[in-house]
């Protein structure tokens, strides 16, 4: 366990400027509730559960995102359009709510692309369901392709008549996009040894397969594309950035990753870039942790990228 894993259910002052934010004294839950008790402060603390959002945690990113829902404040619209970004479903879905009570136009497009290419059928429906809301809010078309989750349709599509007369018959699901990981490497400036640049590679390019491998739209087998008759799409992934660093009482690992996009002939399609820091108190910091902390930058860089990852994915095939 990490110094922050052990530290952070049960301590202290919020921490700002990372992706890891650590409470004293309080549960997460019980401190965004107080934070929205008082009607006329609500705009004040905006900024600190945008903070939240970046957590490594999924309870107390949920909690923010839960939190500035209620407030219902205009200046919420932009960490609520980021949290459609989050690794977690139930912070998207919680999210998309939110969005659908603003009622603010800007959202439509996160929320028209999450109701069709979010991979989790709840979030595309509460998705769904906001934009309706937000466009009649405007008085503006609604421009979804159907009233249907993504799979569904896509599984309608893939019907064929056969025989006489018109009866549907229903092929297998089939996925519609091809991904290979080409390469995977730490570039980050520093004096890292060899050994730890190919842990830090490794790290991101098993969290990127996992993700792959347990999406249904995504194949990474070759005689599988071929039979879909799907282009490939090459992936070259690596780290840029990873710094260890003291920020005032807190010892701060921050990790940035560049992804690569390129086609079949080895053109160069587009580039993705994120990342994500975990921060822990000076006081309680050991460095035999900080190969775990590491890690743990690593991991939250490439989960939440990887929403974006399909959605950039899908816009190379058009």
């Amino acid at each position: 366990m990490t110094p922050s894993a052990a530290v952070a259910p049960n301590r202290g002052d919020v921490m700002r400027g990372g992706n890891r934010i650590i409470w004293l004294a309080a549960p997460i839950a019980v401190v965004c509730a107080l934070l929205i008790q008082a009607v006329p402060a609500y705009a004040d603390h905006v900024a600190d559960l945008t903070q939240l959002l970046q957590s490594s945690s999924d309870k107390t990113r949920l909690s923010a995102v839960s939190a500035l829902v209620r407030l219902g404040d205009k200046r919420t619209l932009k960490p609520l359009v980021g949290a459609m970004r989050d690794p977690d479903a139930k912070v998207r879905a919680l999210a998309a709510t939110g969005l659908g009570r603003l009622g603010h136009k800007a959202a439509l497009p996160t929320l028209r692309g999450a109701a069709v290419d979010d991979t989790d059928a709840t979030v595309r429906q509460r998705a769904r369901d906001a934009a309706i809301s937000v466009a009649k809010a405007n008085n503006l078309p609604d421009e979804l392709p159907s009233a249907q989750p993504a799979t569904d349709t896509v599984r309608e599509a893939r019907h064929s008549s056969v025989g006489f007369g018109h009866t549907a018959r229903a092929v297998e699901d089939r996925p519609d996009l091809f991904v290979l990981v080409k390469s995977s490497s730490d570039d980050s400036p520093g004096r890292a040894d060899k050994a730890t640049r190919k842990q830090n590679s490794d790290i991101v390019q098993q969290v990127l397969v996992d993700a792959f491998n347990a999406a249904p739209q995504v194949t990474m087998a070759q005689a599988e594309a071929q039979r879909w008759g799907l282009d490939p799409r090459h992936i070259d992934l690596s780290v840029v950035k990873m710094d260890v660093a003291t920020d005032g009482g807190y010892v701060e690992v921050d990790c940035e990753l560049r992804l690569a996009i390129s086609d079949d002939t080895g053109k160069m399609l587009s580039f993705l870039s994120g990342g994500a820091k975990v921060q822990v108190p000076k006081r309680t910091f050991n460095p035999k942790f900080l190969p775990d902390l590491r890690k743990e930058a690593l991991e939250n860089a490439m989960k939440g990228m990887f929403d974006k990852l399909l959605a950039h994915l899908r816009q190379t095939l058009a």
